[in-house]
């Protein structure tokens, strides 16, 4: 969905991401449900179901589920998910509606 110039992303999530940033934007993950843990160069976070965690812009981080996790992200319209990051495969095609 799409608010203004916010979109609302669900995802499927399982395994590591790559280490990236954004570094024009906040970031927005909202975990519906598993677990999700969110690297940082400094420590990490945990999310389940229900529990949301704003990425501040510029901070490097690297989400990873052990398993199966369903969540939202909430971010501008055209942000890459893989940020400057070589993403590979990994990074996703934007504005694809379904």
């Amino acid at each position: 969905a799409e608010m203004n110039d916010y979109q609302f992303k669900l995802a499927k999530l399982e395994g590591e991401f790559v280490w990236h940033d954004h570094k024009d934007t906040d970031e927005t993950f909202i975990v519906i449900e598993g677990e999700l843990e969110i690297l940082f160069r400094d420590g990490k976070i945990t999310l389940n179901a229900g529990e949301m965690y704003v990425i501040p812009k510029g901070v490097e981080h690297k989400p990873v589920a052990a398993k199966e996790c369903k969540v939202m992200l909430i971010e501008p319209r055209g942000v890459v998910n893989t940020g400057e990051a070589e993403g590979g495969e990994l990074t996703a095609k934007n504005d694809v509606w379904i």
